[in-house]
Order: C-alpha cells, then sequence, then structure tokens
C-alpha cells in the first residue's frame, strides 16, 4: 500500500504517463493501484480470494488516508521550509534598469527614451 501512494504522490506514475504518452488510469489512482496490486499479489501466491478481496478493499481505503496524510505533510513542509527561507530582496533581476530587461539592450519595438517618434 503504501508503495502504491508515494509512487502516485512523489510523480513516479507521472512521469511514466509523459515518458510513454499515454495516460495509465487505474495506476494513475492509488485506490486502484493498491487494490489490483493486492488482488494480483492474493491470486499469485494462491490465497483464498475472498481473503483476497476483503484485504483488497480494506488497503484501498487506507491508502486514501495515507494519501491524505502525505498531503498535510507536505502543507506542513512548505509551510516551514518559506518561513526559514524568506527572501529579504524583492526586487527581481532588472527592475533596477530603466532601459529593460538588460542595460544597453532594447526589446522590440521599444523606443529610445528621449526621442521624438515624429
Amino acid at each position: 500500500m503504501f508503495s502504491c501512494v508515494a509512487a502516485n504522490h512523489l510523480g513516479l506514475v507521472d512521469a511514466i504517463e509523459n515518458t510513454i504518452r499515454h495516460k495509465l488510469p487505474i495506476i494513475n489512482c492509488s485506490k486502484c493501484l493498491t487494490f489490483w496490486t493486492l488482488i494480483v499479489y492474493g491470486v499469485s501466491v494462491r490465497e483464498n480470494i475472498f481473503v483476497s478481496i476483503a484485504t483488497s478493499f480494506l488497503f484501498a481505503y487506507f491508502s486514501v488516508w495515507l494519501l491524505l496524510l502525505f498531503a498535510i505533510i507536505d502543507k506542513q513542509y512548505n509551510r516551514i521550509y518559506d518561513k526559514i527561507y524568506t527572501t529579504a530582496d524583492t526586487t527581481s533581476y532588472g527592475t533596477e534598469y530603466s532601459e529593460g530587461t538588460m542595460p544597453g539592450v532594447q526589446s522590440e519595438g521599444e523606443e529610445e527614451r528621449g526621442s521624438s517618434a515624429y
């Protein structure tokens, strides 16, 4: 269950989808991936089918809560990170120059300051 939820949460499934350029709807859902992984595992080790199905449903339900826990941890991490690493300099690059983003370089359509258009 943890591996299925972590693979979705950390973006491994999205990376696979981007690589193969095809959506994987069952694998892209933590509940579905947990459910089907446990069903396949139960069948492969010749577990009782009813026990396998019950276990799969139970852990698919728990995967929702684990995903919620991961989201809470992410939010707390981002909040703490933003408190620790605040930037004192709020000016972006290029705002101190009056000519544009780089000194001495004009962008297209920008006229020389001080010259008239007539």
